[in-house]
């Protein structure tokens, strides 16, 4: 039970960079971008490939970072520039992935048994929480900056921005990017993490990186730009243990990993809805018990001036 929980979270820590990345889109920009599916395997990939030639972990993990950036300048420029929706760019963006990812691969799986890599020296549980904490205070300092803050009024209102004369074009592709950035570096560690790349690892990636957003906000809230970085963080780890402690149920199998994450999705987005629901009612509720306990003291008063009469 304790291995599968710090395995849980461990991994927790993993995927939270591909939390973040899909906050960028999911959140900030607005936008609903399944490259994500793409672009985490093609991170996997690139790491995957590079190892196995030879190369530095290290350097083969930035390398993916910039194959992910790449990936998702592409939906940007598709949905920006060829006038293409949103959706269908990122799914377009997706399609055309699954073959790139294939030609990087050269087969349908690499294996890493036996290679050097990031986690050969490093304990994931012991470094990457601070790396993670770094990345997300980088992330939180550039949305403060001017071009964040112009990337985050992109999302809110694109038209009310451009009327000051920001390019909202370049700031929907560099937000598109930074998030595929981000995505492919998790598929990057993940790969290393598991020591193999398949060309079907990211598919539902997009479903695992709103499930660790949805669920952090709806646990931690996200008043603020740290707070709901930390939340996402966090949302990761929840996720992570939440399906590590599904699976101990007997009658479910790893087979249903799928339809576990859908179903807490599901939870994560009804929830507030039922909770806004009570609030409104509670509220109601007092609200009427004053409404009638101001009529009862009317009352009295009536009675005790009829009186005195």
């Amino acid at each position: 039970m304790f291995d599968s929980m710090l395995g849980a979270v461990e991994s927790g820590f993993l995927y939270a960079f591909m939390a973040l990345g899909v906050y960028i889109t999911f959140r900030i920009l607005d936008f609903p971008d399944l490259t994500v599916d793409g672009s985490f395997t093609t991170g996997g990939a690139i790491a995957a490939v590079m190892i196995t030639n030879g190369y530095e972990p290290f350097l083969s993990t930035l390398a993916a970072l910039a194959g992910g950036m790449v990936a998702g300048m592409c939906t940007g420029l598709l949905h920006t520039k060829g006038k293409i929706n949103g959706l269908l760019s990122g799914i377009l963006m997706m399609i055309a992935l699954h073959s790139i990812n294939l030609r990087i691969l050269g087969r349908p799986n690499v294996s890493l048994m036996g290679e050097n890599s990031i986690f050969t020296t490093i304990d994931p549980l012991y470094v990457m929480p601070f790396v993670l904490i770094l990345v997300k205070i980088l992330m939180d300092l550039f949305l403060r900056t001017d071009l964040g803050l112009a990337l985050r009024a992109t999302g809110d209102n694109a038209r009310m921005i451009r009327s000051f004369g920001v390019n909202t074009d370049n700031t929907k592709i560099l937000g598109i990017s930074l998030s595929n950035g981000l995505v492919a570096l998790a598929g990057a560690l993940v790969t290393q993490y598991s020591t193999f790349a398949d060309s079907s690892m990211g598919i539902g990636m997009i479903v695992i990186g709103l499930a660790s957003v949805i669920i952090g906000e709806a646990i931690f809230g996200s008043r603020t730009v740290f707070r709901a970085t930390l939340a996402v963080v966090l949302g990761s780890i929840v996720y992570r243990i939440v399906v590590a402690l599904a699976l101990r149920v007997p009658w479910l199998d790893a087979s249903d990993l799928k339809l576990i994450t859908a179903i807490i999705v599901i939870i994560a987005l009804v929830f507030p809805s039922i909770q806004r629901y009570m609030k409104q009612k509670n509220t109601a509720r007092r609200r009427t018990a004053e409404l009638a306990e101001q009529v009862l003291s009317s009352k009295r008063g009536g009675s005790a001036g009829a009186k005195a009469r």
